[in-house]
């Protein structure tokens, strides 16, 4: 069973999301997830705000152009079946 996360947006809406894949890159820790488990699904690259010693991690959407599609690059060498389009 895959992971499940809810990412509360800034207008206060909780979503559910499926991790796909993890990895830790520069000291900060990024999920991979979808918003479903169809083929079609969409992606996003979440990345922790939280600091060490935190009870709960605090997710924000990876926005930046560059920092984007070095992790999108990243997580498609670690998924070789997956096809991130951007």
């Amino acid at each position: 069973m895959m992971d499940k996360i809810k990412f509360v947006t800034e207008t206060g809406e909780t979503v559910e999301f499926y991790v796909e894949e993890q990895t830790r890159v520069g000291g900060r820790d990024y999920l991979l997830v979808t918003d479903s488990l169809e083929d079609e699904a969409s992606a996003y690259i979440l990345r922790d705000m939280s600091s060490d010693g935190d009870q709960e991690a605090e997710y924000v959407m990876v926005e930046d152009d560059e920092e984007l599609e070095a992790i999108s690059r990243l997580f498609a060498q670690m998924m070789d079946d997956v096809e991130i389009e951007m």
